[in-house]
């Protein structure tokens, strides 16, 4: 593994600095400060949306960070992670500010319910940049661009297993053909310390049509990350602290709190990911754990339908690693079965 280099404070720190007084939404912290309130989607073809947000102004000027989760409100782990950096920050050693946003998706998470809003039944991490004569997820979109993409340096996208989602812990490291800015968010990704990172080389370019957040800020010049763990809708200490002290070591790689940063030592580097879909509604049985190394057309799972009747069996499609295996036997048409992270034969220079 190559060195890791922490990039020139010039760098890092030459877009936007902490302010005397930083606002987000109606959350205003003057420096040395942390101000709570909210981001305010208005009403329009459908309800009106409150955002939680917190502001963590520090004492000393330095880059501006968003760490934002719960685009899909029942990642549990995710929301649980940054509920404790809001805890855990401490404004007074902080240099720079810190935007931490933990529940986008309020209405998928006050009603269980995976995957997307179920005010206009779209993902909150799909339409991005946004409009704001949209729907609900789309107008929340357009707010969250220019409330904190706009407005931060860097940002650090958290997700974890939906409620029907076992997955291993991962990591995306987005490229964008922008030598700097890559160099950055790999360093980020090793930083964040998730031991497999996704090669993520297939996101859109266009910032008018980025689709995911951590896109949109990548999109806008902004190195960012998007990072995966929980399983399942639980929120195990593993995960949660997982998530959580990798947000700060990302801090003190920035050099926004004291201390030196660790990188994870020989990542296992996937260089895409292969998915298998279901072609009909059954009960599904799975033969693999999230985790598991498989070999090209290794059985990893069955569907049977409602009487116990064989319908189909799943291979996987390349050999490699599951990254996600479904976690629940309700299984319908179209929907993924399995994920497979196909290693890399040598590391990303």
């Amino acid at each position: 593994m190559r060195n890791i280099v922490v990039l020139p404070l010039l760098f890092v720190c030459s877009f936007a600095v902490a302010q005397e007084r930083f606002t987000v939404g109606n959350a205003s912290a003057a420096r040395g400060q942390k101000a709570y309130g909210s981001i305010e989607v208005p009403a329009g073809v459908d309800a009106a949306l409150t955002i939680p947000v917190v502001v963590a102004n520090g004492a000393k000027p330095g880059p501006v960070l968003a760490l934002v989760s719960g685009l899909h409100g029942t990642e549990y782990a995710s929301i649980i992670a940054l509920e404790r950096v809001i805890a855990r920050i401490d404004p007074s050693t902080l240099s720079g500010t810190v935007i931490i946003v933990p529940l986008v998706n309020v209405p998928s998470f006050e009603q269980k319910v995976p995957h997307v809003n179920p005010n206009d039944r779209k993902s909150m991490n799909r339409f991005y940049p946004g409009k704001i004569d949209g729907t609900q997820t789309e107008r929340a979109s357009f707010l969250i661009t220019k409330e904190i993409v706009d407005r931060c340096d860097h940002l650090i996208d958290l997700h974890g297993g939906d409620l029907d989602e076992s997955l291993r812990p991962y990591s995306y490291w987005p490229l964008t053909g922008n030598a700097a800015q890559d160099r950055v968010s790999r360093e980020m990704a090793m930083a964040f310390g998730i031991d497999h990172i996704i090669i993520s080389a297939d996101r859109p370019k266009d910032p008018a049509a980025s689709r995911y957040l951590d896109n949109t800020a990548n999109t806008r010049g902004k190195a960012s990350i998007a990072v995966e763990a929980g399983y399942a809708g639980t929120t195990e200490t593993e995960d949660v602290e997982l998530l959580t002290t990798g947000c700060f070591n990302v801090m003190r790689y920035f050099k926004m709190i004291p201390g030196n940063p660790t990188f994870v030592q020989n990542p296992v580097w996937l260089e895409n990911v292969q998915s298998v879909t279901s072609n009909s509604n059954g009960i599904f049985y799975p033969l693999v754990r999230r985790g598991t190394y498989v070999q090209q057309g290794m059985k990893i799972g069955s569907l049977t339908d409602y009487l116990d009747r064989p319908l189909a069996d799943f291979t996987a499609p390349v050999s490699g690693v599951v990254t996600f295996i479904r976690a629940v036997p309700s299984m319908t048409k179209g929907e993924t079965v399995a994920s497979i992270g196909v290693v890399a034969t040598k590391a990303p220079e």
